[in-house]
């Protein structure tokens, strides 16, 4: 191979390289989605969250990255705030700092969360305990209700399936519904799409899940589509249940690499759709025109 090709593919290699470190560290921009839900009551249409996933807390997304995460929600002003696992990535003695800034997370309905298999790795009891005691709601194998104008959404989490391994309890989504007013859309967070067909089963009308980073880069993705029911990125209509898989907010920072795959600040816009209950599918996915723009810049 000619000496001039070899150090054009090396510098091209890097520069690829550079380009995908960047993707996954910078502090994403806002996408905006809507997802109908039909049976879903006038009063909840257009109900906004926001879902931030992986955030994988750490030295590389660290307390300043985070306190812009936060500043940037909080600025969409939303009704609901949630969080689908792998918060953290070190023990709480080693982020508790990093982790801070998530103590401000504002929204009418609070902050409810679900853990991530990260959190199993990494002190789980200390760390539920600490999220509980920043004012999130954490649920596992739990739900909260949710009440606007009479008319009640229930929201469901359940555990992560490497508690398995950890001896803590798996996830049990008969108990996560338990006791739910009957004819309510349940919207559940469940930090692996894995167990969606599950879900759909169980009459779930939204399922937000993360885990998969969107596969990171064309062709690794279908090696993430094996390990998660073929679900990697964006929603998908599953047996009537609407799962949406966010590429995360952050990145595991053991892969920081990103080509194609960005990170998400989701806020997503519920709207009703007529007839049946616990039915859902996507009805678009656009930026809205009356927001203003959140820059992409880099780490603080």
């Amino acid at each position: 191979m000619p000496v001039d090709l070899r150090y054009g593919l090396a510098a091209g290699a890097a520069l690829l390289a550079t380009l995908a470190v960047y993707n996954a560290t910078r502090i994403p921009g806002l996408k905006a989605i809507e997802i109908g839900i039909e049976g879903l009551p006038p009063q909840w249409d257009g109900y906004t969250l926001v879902q931030l996933t992986d955030l994988h807390v750490s030295r590389l997304f660290s307390a300043a990255w985070t306190r812009a995460v936060v500043d940037r929600v909080n600025a969409l002003d939303v009704d609901l705030i949630v969080i689908t696992g792998d918060v953290i990535d070190g023990s709480l003695a080693m982020r508790r700092a990093d982790v801070e800034p998530l103590r401000d997370l504002r929204a009418r309905d609070g902050v409810h969360m679900s853990p991530g298999n990260h959190e199993y790795f990494l002190g789980y009891k200390q760390w539920m305990q600490h999220f509980a005691g920043m004012g999130m709601h954490v649920l596992e194998n739990r739900h909260a209700i949710l009440e606007r104008a009479g008319e009640r959404m229930v929201i469901a989490g359940v555990t992560d399936r490497t508690a398995r391994a950890t001896g803590m309890p798996q996830p049990d989504l008969a108990a996560a519904v338990a006791g739910a007013p009957a004819a309510v859309p349940v919207l559940l967070l469940d930090h692996q799409p894995g167990s969606a067909r599950n879900s759909a089963a169980h009459g779930i009308a939204l399922q937000l899940s993360g885990h998969t980073h969107g596969g990171m880069m064309p062709g690794l993705d279908r090696l993430v589509a094996r390990g998660n029911g073929g679900f990697v990125s964006g929603a998908y209509d599953v047996d009537g249940m609407t799962l949406y898989v966010n590429n995360g907010t952050g990145i595991w920072p053991g892969f920081a690499l990103r080509l194609g795959r960005p990170a998400e600040l989701t806020r997503i816009t519920l709207r009703a759709r007529g007839g049946g209950r616990n039915a859902s599918s996507p009805v678009g996915s656009q930026p809205k025109t009356n927001e203003p723009a959140l820059s992409r810049g880099g780490m603080p």
